[in-house]
């Protein structure tokens, strides 16, 4: 009797650990959706505060998906205005392509500066430099950038979830966020998509 006993507490066991494996994986999926083999989060934490997706896309060129691209936001918006007035906000890459190299990298965000401004970018030229040195080391697939921007303190630069550096400056971080969100995006469809349209 107390082996069928024991069998059937195995059995339960067993049945209950096969349950929380499977609610496990829901849970992760419920929290994550994929857009070009990347699990984009749908909420991420910095610096103890919460951010929300508020929309994703991917950057591609010549047919081929280079990176993808996230916006968090604490509050939904489909709106630059809105999005340039939060107090906190983060542009997410995920790099897809092994095409994207630290140079290519620099010359498109040198690029996206000069769109994002019109080409007036002297005001904010030193911030630029400083971000620019983010990119000197190499860039490979799977790598991940995170540009967390605060109104009070500036862009905090993350390379695969380690802070880099911290560029002050409310022309740049406006600048920063113009380059996929701007009048002159990296990409439209991915300006479309970021902003949850």
């Amino acid at each position: 009797m107390k082996s069928f006993s024991d069998s059937l507490t195995k059995a339960a066991l067993g049945t209950l650990m096969s349950a929380v494996i499977v609610s496990a994986a829901l849970s992760s999926q419920v929290n994550a959706r994929e857009i070009s083999d990347i699990n984009v989060a749908e909420q991420i934490v910095i610096n103890d505060n919460q951010l929300q997706l508020n929309g994703a896309g991917v950057r591609s060129k010549f047919f081929i998906d280079l990176y993808v691209g996230s916006l968090y936001l604490t509050s939904p918006s489909h709106d630059l205005a809105n999005v340039l007035a939060a107090e906190e906000s983060a542009v997410r890459l995920n790099i897809t392509s092994g095409m994207i190299t630290s140079e290519k990298m620099h010359d498109a965000i040198i690029e996206g500066f000069d769109d994002a401004t019109d080409g007036n970018t002297q005001e904010i030229q030193v911030q630029i430099d400083a971000f620019m040195a983010l990119f000197s080391e190499e860039i490979i697939k799977g790598d991940q950038f995170t540009l967390v921007t605060s109104k009070s303190s500036g862009v905090t630069a993350y390379k695969n979830e380690v802070p880099q550096d911290t560029i002050k400056g409310e022309a740049f971080r406006q600048a920063l966020l113009k380059i996929w969100l701007g009048d002159s995006p990296a990409q439209n469809s991915l300006k479309e998509e970021m902003l949850g349209k």
